[in-house]
């Protein structure tokens, strides 16, 4: 089976669940940025959770079918249409030979998840095909670079445990919630009234945010270390650097930092801010280590 690209821009691409074990020789993880909405999309159509799909930013991508399959998709709202009839997200649908499959300006969110009986198929390069620009490794050619008109996505086929719709519990990763932060080991280098800012007043998502990292506008934070020895980042550290606006580190991330750190985002909180537009307004909330672990739990049981 086989989807044609007739329309594609620069920002979208084959993810995975990422590329694991390998930071200590400098190689990032990727994998899709909204982990949650890529997880429902395989969820749909039985496959493994973290197969391939195509993550779809921003829209401005059109597909053609050149079989009959079955596909499902998650995550944000990009007005997408099957010969111009809708296809809400959530849900898995069928398209024909000759089909297209369009994707539009963004309605809500940002990153749209498409999946594939069996999963997408792309090359392997350390245990993964995530797609990493920076690094030139993974995607569809295996050169890190993005999906362009005229690539071909194949998959095996028909699937036998589609399912429809997501089932109701899927998690709200698009509401005013605040998004959790689990504190870390430079908190208490941060000013009293800082840290009073960073819990207590908005932050706006800023225009720079990719999948590297997402600058938050606000108050300027302050911290009495003024250097440190760069160490390992995990995905959603929030770094401080000298201007005093945080940057939540994604996906993409370089693998060390010499920047203070607030701490780091949940995973949930990570697939939620992925999803946010910039000028969105977020708040931020501090959460004990053991809660943030005890609701990571949670949510990976109703994949079970």
């Amino acid at each position: 089976m086989t989807l044609l690209i007739e329309r594609s821009g620069a920002l979208a691409s084959l993810q995975d669940g990422g590329r694991f074990g390998v930071r200590h020789i400098g190689v990032t993880q990727g994998g899709a940025a909204d982990w949650v909405s890529h997880a429902w999309a395989n969820w749909l159509l039985g496959n493994p959770l973290q197969a391939t799909t195509v993550e779809i930013t921003l829209g401005n991508l059109t597909l053609l079918a050149e079989a009959d399959g079955c596909l499902a998709l998650s995550g944000a709202d990009l007005a997408a249409t099957v010969e111009e009839q809708p296809i809400a997200a959530g849900r898995s649908f069928t398209i024909r030979k000759g089909q297209r499959l369009r994707f539009g300006t963004p309605l809500r969110g940002v990153r749209a998840y498409l999946a594939a009986p069996g999963g997408f198929a792309a090359p392997l390069l350390l245990r993964s095909c995530a797609t990493v620009r920076r690094e030139q490794l993974g995607g569809l050619h295996g050169d890190g670079q993005p999906l362009t008109e005229g690539d071909r996505l194949t998959y095996s086929g028909g699937s036998a445990r589609a399912r429809e719709l997501c089932p109701e519990q899927n998690p709200p990763l698009f509401t005013d919630t605040p998004l959790e932060v689990v504190l870390g080991a430079q908190i208490g280098d941060f000013s009293g009234q800082s840290l009073f800012d960073v819990f207590n007043r908005p932050w706006t998502v800023d225009q720079r945010a990719d999948r590297m990292g997402v600058r938050l506008l606000g108050p300027v934070l302050r911290s009495s270390r003024l250097s440190m020895i760069s160490e390992g980042v995990p995905l959603g550290a929030i770094q401080v650097p000298p201007d005093g606006q945080p940057i939540v580190l994604l996906n993409d991330r370089q693998t060390i930092g010499g920047y203070p750190r607030l701490g780091a985002l949940t995973p949930l909180a990570v697939a939620r801010l992925a999803q946010c537009q910039p000028g969105t307004e977020v708040h931020l909330k501090p959460i004990a280590l053991q809660a943030a672990q005890r609701e990571q739990r949670r949510l990976l049981a109703q994949w079970l």
